[in-house]
């Protein structure tokens, strides 16, 4: 059986590792650079990251907000109706 590559049963030439590569340096460019500078990567990281989250919309972010509201007044009720219940089984139990 093959794919746009290649056969599934010998992998491509691609997918093995040399083994004569050089061996790279473990710390990498943060090796080379000072608190400040690694500070400075460590910003520019996090900037990076944030925009590539999907911010909801004032919609969907009032939905997700009614929902959890909901929820937790349920789980709210849920909680009261059998805390009376032990009690009123304590009570009968106990005296």
């Amino acid at each position: 059986m093959t794919d746009a590559v290649g056969s599934i049963d010998m992998p491509d030439a691609e997918d093995e590792a040399p083994e004569s590569k050089k061996k790279t340096r473990k710390g990498g460019k943060r090796g080379k650079k000072g608190p400040l500078g690694r500070l400075a990567l460590f910003y520019r990281q996090i900037v990076a990251e944030l925009r590539k989250v999907v911010w909801p919309t004032r919609s969907q972010l009032s939905t997700y907000t009614a929902v959890v509201i909901v929820f937790v007044v349920v789980m709210i009720g849920l909680v009261t109706v059998i805390d009376f219940g032990f009690a009123r089984v304590i009570k009968y139990v106990f005296g």
